[in-house]
């Protein structure tokens, strides 16, 4: 996922300075050399979130379209 690590220790003593040696890049945080979570900064985040709900948006019209309903074509002049 990333190959930006930082132990929670890290984390807690200087956030900042952590976040800044990233340099934009996600990086993963470790606790007893376990993986605990990630840091992602903003933008990221925000198209990941996009991403899913673009994600549920699609299933929701996939399941729309094999429901069986009839469809109508429309031309977007039209609308």
């Amino acid at each position: 996922m990333t190959s930006l690590v930082a132990s929670i220790s890290e984390l807690k003593k200087n956030p900042i300075k952590v976040l800044e040696e990233a340099e934009g890049h996600p990086v993963r945080i470790l606790h007893r050399d376990q993986k605990v979570f990630y840091c992602v900064p903003p933008d990221i985040y925000e198209q990941l979130v996009e991403m899913a709900e673009d994600q549920g948006s699609n299933a929701i019209a996939d399941a729309r379209l094999s429901d069986g309903q009839e469809t109508v074509p429309v031309a977007l002049r039209d609308l």
